[in-house]
């Protein structure tokens, strides 16, 4: 029966599948940990109690790209080049969703809409590495080889969600709802686009990779084109609410250390 269980565990078990699958997931938290590294860099002044959270975010990015090149390391496996066509923050930045990379390069401050698109744009990706990883966390908490990793990557998901729901509603109450809830929308409604389309590719790559037959290609695609309808029926309206999170001031600490996985 084909299932997420049973999708994940067939590239877990495959070594060429688990390095392209190691690889693109390293490669777009590494992006996210430089983007946000640059973002606390250049808070404005009236933002500047934000930026500690915001490296704080950045740090865990990068801790979540090295965990994943050590879960590489200890099968012996190295990283390979990520293809164009699954490069999710990429593709989203080509799309005109958050802050450009040669915005985030030059030395001049953000502005304090400019932190109201970042915000908005990591709540979006937020919610779904957040679903992401409580999916692996659902099937693979317990396994010998990835379990801890899937554990400790999903509880800071988590927590950057929470945090991008607080520091919203803060700005909301400052007077920026208005900003804040179009611009969720603009990221939702293109970041079901992009998600859609990298999956279909990264299956794409699998497929060829594992040999699956043009019937099972097939299933999958379906399947991810019937997500991507409900998504743009009604689903991306989770992506754009905003409530108080349980987890208040969830990245007011530093970031925790990589685990040792060899």
């Amino acid at each position: 029966m084909l299932s997420a269980r049973s999708l994940f565990q067939e590239i877990l078990d495959h070594d060429e599948s688990f390095r392209l699958f190691c690889s693109i997931a390293a490669d777009g938290e590494s992006q996210g940990g430089w983007e946000n590294g640059r973002i606390a860099a250049l808070v404005p002044k009236s933002e500047r109690d934000l930026a500690a959270k915001i490296t704080r975010h950045g740090a865990d990015e990068d801790k979540h790209g090295r965990i994943f090149h050590a879960l590489l390391g200890k099968r012996g496996l190295t990283p390979v080049a990520v293809p164009a066509d699954t490069d999710y923050t990429m593709i989203l930045e080509r799309h005109g969703i958050g802050l450009a990379h040669h915005r985030l390069r030059a030395d001049r401050p953000l502005t304090v809409p400019d932190i109201v698109t970042y915000l908005a744009h990591s709540r979006v990706t937020e919610q779904r590495a957040s679903e992401q990883m409580a999916l692996l966390r659902r099937h693979f908490a317990d396994h010998p080889d990835v379990g801890r990793a899937v554990r400790m990557i999903s509880g800071d998901e988590d927590n950057h969600l929470a945090y991008c729901h607080e520091e919203l509603l803060r700005l909301a109450a400052a007077g920026h709802g208005h900003a804040i809830q179009r611009t969720l929308r603009t990221c939702a409604l293109a970041e079901i686009r992009v998600y859609r389309d990298v999956s279909l590719a990264v299956m794409a790559h699998m497929g060829r990779i594992l040999g699956w037959p043009k019937a099972k290609s097939a299933l999958l695609a379906s399947g991810i084109h019937a997500v991507y309808a409900y998504e743009r029926a009604v689903g991306w309206r989770r992506m754009v609410c905003l409530r108080m999170p349980e987890r208040r001031d969830a990245l007011g600490g530093p970031a925790t250390a990589v685990p040792e996985f060899a």
